[in-house]
């Protein structure tokens, strides 16, 4: 494929907050013809495997997830989680330092500066996907995280989320039967902390 030609199929690619090298090959691209975008300017190297177009402008609320989602896609099988994942749905008041991201607990992925690892066994259970602007991320839904906060977490952070889910109204509400379903799956008893959160 042409130099030009190559750049043309990359285009669906340059106007993401991030892709990686693998994307860039189901386009025909190959990772010396990147390392020739990234010399000429037309891409920038964010970090090993990731890359964006030079000319890339995000959208405000890409721009606040916009290193978590690169960290997430970084990671092969990555699940944003925890205190990242608190952020997302508004279920805490502290700023993540770092990116927190489950992996399968089999794999030997290691953390980077700003990504912090959690291995788990069960990855399925409440694994879904949230809209972040117009990026689509993997990340475990509401009650999973609420469920992982008490198991992996202060109890203090985990208390207050779930105050903070028990309070949200329509379609941000908490799945209790979901949440007790969780709770029992991953051999955590729920039950003293729900009664203390609603009174």
């Amino acid at each position: 494929m042409k130099k030009s030609s190559c750049l043309t199929a990359l285009q669906p690619l340059l106007s993401k907050p991030s892709f990686t090298a693998q994307e860039a090959k189901k386009y025909g691209v190959s990772s010396a013809r990147l390392a020739y975008y990234i010399k000429k300017g037309e891409v920038k190297r964010l970090r090993r495997g990731i890359y964006q177009g030079a000319d890339y402008q995000g959208n405000l609320e890409n721009f606040q997830w916009e290193d978590l989602i690169e960290a997430v896609n970084s990671i092969p099988g990555g699940v944003i989680c925890l205190i990242s994942a608190l952020a997302i749905y508004h279920l805490t008041e502290e700023i993540p330092r770092q990116h927190w991201i489950a992996v399968s607990h089999s794999t030997s992925i290691k953390r980077g500066e700003d990504v912090k690892i959690v291995r788990l066994r069960n990855l399925e259970l409440g694994k879904t996907e949230a809209k972040i602007g117009d990026i689509r991320a993997p990340l475990f839904d509401r009650e999973r995280t609420i469920i992982d906060s008490f198991r992996l977490l202060a109890r203090e952070t985990a208390i207050k989320a779930l105050k903070m889910a028990l309070a949200k109204k329509g379609g941000e509400r908490l799945d209790l039967k979901k949440l007790q379903s969780y709770a029992r799956k991953l051999r955590f008893p729920i039950g003293p902390y729900l009664i203390t959160a609603a009174t």
